[in-house]
């Protein structure tokens, strides 16, 4: 059997296999391996410079984040203050309000008081010429003679003082 031929097989087979171990080395290596690590080196630089990017990306977006959560706190403070501002002025211009509102209505109260008083006193006057008329009247129905004028107004007047 020529497979177990040792001496006559293996030498020309071992020869064989050199030659074609070596074109394919060559071959492959030498020819293939440098364009599959060109190919792998761009891939790399390519996936490095991504992450870069993506990093820069990350970290303006941070940055962009933080001035937006500083930019909304600083608005909210402006905010308030501007609120509590509008409050004050609210308070004052009703509290003003409230004030020039009380002081008409003192100066209606007053004026109103003086009018109740000159009334009470048109009243009294009137209430007194009546009560001096009656009494007048009834003196002279019990007593036959009519009181004088001044008599009868002083005695009108110790009773309504």
């Amino acid at each position: 059997m020529p497979q177990f031929d040792l001496a006559n097989v293996f030498l020309p087979q071992l020869f064989w296999l050199s030659v074609l171990f070596a074109i394919l080395y060559f071959g492959v290596v030498r020819l293939t391996l440098p364009k599959l690590g060109k190919v792998m080196e761009e891939r790399e630089n390519k996936v490095s410079g991504d992450i870069e990017k993506a990093e820069k990306a990350k970290l303006d977006s941070d940055k962009l984040n933080e001035d937006y959560e500083t930019g909304l706190l600083v608005a909210r403070d402006e905010a308030r203050k501007m609120l509590a501002d509008a409050k004050s002025k609210a308070a004052a211009s009703v509290e003003k309000k409230s004030a020039n509102a009380q002081k008409k209505a003192d100066e209606t109260i007053a004026a109103a008081q003086v009018e109740i008083e000159k009334a009470r006193a048109s009243a009294m006057k009137e209430i007194e010429a009546v009560a001096a008329d009656g009494a007048s009247s009834i003196v002279e129905r019990l007593t036959g003679n009519a009181p004088t004028k001044a008599v009868v107004s002083k005695a009108t007047k110790s009773v309504f003082g």
